[in-house]
C-alpha cells in the first residue's frame, strides 16, 4: 500500500525569495547584480567534497647493515654446528643440483660446457679440494663448502675442521659422478648471483 506524503509546493515568488536568500547566503559580500552575473557565468558549489585522505607512505622495514651483521655473528657458525656428517645431506642436493644445471653428467658430455655451467654455479655443498695454491699448507685440504664470501671459501673437513681458504692464489678441484673440474679461485672473487651474468673464459690463470 502507497503512502502519500503531503508536500506543499511553493509559488514562484515564494521559490523565487527562497532561492535570493540562498544564494546571498551562499555569496556573501556581493550585490544582488553581481550574484546575477556570477550566476550566468559560473556554476555554484552547493556542497563541498570531502578531502580525501592522504595515503601514509609504509616504511619498509630496513635490515640489518654489515656492521650489524658482524656485531651480531649472523654469519659465524657455530661449534656445535661444525660437523662435517650434518652437511652431507646439503651435499646430496647439490649434486642433484648440478646434474639438473648439466642436463645430465654423460661421459659424451663436452667437458668446456660443464665448466663454464659450474662458473655460474652455487657451490654451497660442494666438495672441495685444493689442488693448488701460493700457500703450500692449503694444498690437499678438502670438504664441503659451507659458505662463501667474496673473498674465501669456508669448508667443513671430514675431522669437523672449520677451514678458511682464500679464493685468491688457489686452485679447486671439484668432482661429481666422474668428473673432475678446476676451477680458478680469482674468477670465484664474485657472488654467485654476479658469476651467473657474468662471461668467463675457459682457460684460467693464476701466479703460483
Amino acid at each position: 500500500m502507497s503512502v502519500l506524503v503531503p508536500i506543499q509546493s511553493q509559488s514562484d515568488k515564494q521559490a523565487e525569495m527562497f532561492t535570493n536568500g540562498f544564494l546571498k547566503n551562499s555569496l556573501p559580500g556581493m550585490s544582488k547584480k553581481n550574484i546575477g552575473d556570477f550566476m550566468l557565468r559560473k556554476a555554484v558549489v552547493l556542497k563541498y567534497a570531502k578531502k580525501k585522505k592522504e595515503k601514509k607512505k609504509k616504511k619498509r622495514a630496513k635490515g640489518l647493515n654489515a656492521k650489524q651483521r658482524r656485531e651480531m655473528k649472523v654469519f659465524q657458525l657455530k661449534p656445535e654446528h661444525q660437523k662435517y656428517e650434518l652437511f652431507l645431506p646439503l651435499h646430496e642436493l647439490w649434486k642433484q643440483y648440478i646434474r639438473d644445471l648439466c642436463n645430465g653428467l654423460k661421459p659424451e658430455s663436452n667437458p668446456q660446457t660443464i665448466q663454464q655451467r659450474l662458473l655460474k654455479a652455487d657451490f654451497h655443498g660442494a666438495i672441495l679440494t685444493v689442488a693448488r695454491s701460493k700457500c703450500p699448507s692449503y694444498v690437499g685440504t678438502t670438504g664441503i663448502l659451507v659458505q662463501e664470501m667474496k673473498h674465501v671459501f669456508k669448508i667443513i673437513t671430514k675431522e669437523d675442521r672449520l677451514k678458511v681458504i682464500p679464493k685468491r692464489n688457489s686452485v679447486f678441484a671439484v668432482e661429481i659422478d666422474g668428473f673432475v673440474s678446476h676451477i680458478y679461485g680469482s674468477k670465484f672473487e664474485l657472488r654467485s648471483s654476479e658469476r651467473s651474468a657474468k662471461k668467463f673464459k675457459v682457460k684460467g690463470t693464476i701466479d703460483l
